[in-house]
């Protein structure tokens, strides 16, 4: 398994986490479609936040960021926030 941590931060990141926790069905029905989606985290830190994406192969992590990008720009488009800095590997330990 591979997992991808999306971290945003700075000037525009808490409206961001804002309009995805206002819309977090739509954010879910999009990134459900997934190839091999495991699970998808949506952390608030307050003044921003981070996700956490967890799929069988990097295909799914590289497919959820498009999916999550591409959602961004259609659906918050007036949102300056910087891009997330990103942090991604094989998955060694999962506890569910």
């Amino acid at each position: 398994m591979h997992a991808m941590v999306r971290t945003y931060t700075g000037p525009g990141a808490q409206q961001l986490f804002d309009v995805l926790e206002a819309r977090k069905a739509d954010v879910e029905a999009n990134l459900r479609n997934v190839p091999g989606l495991v699970s998808y985290i949506l952390v608030s830190s307050g003044d921003g936040g981070m996700s956490v994406t967890v799929c069988k192969d990097r295909a799914g992590v590289e497919e959820s960021m498009k999916v999550a990008r591409e959602w961004i720009q259609k659906n918050a488009p007036n949102v300056l926030a910087n891009p997330p800095t990103i942090t991604e590997g094989q998955v060694v330990v999962q506890i569910n």
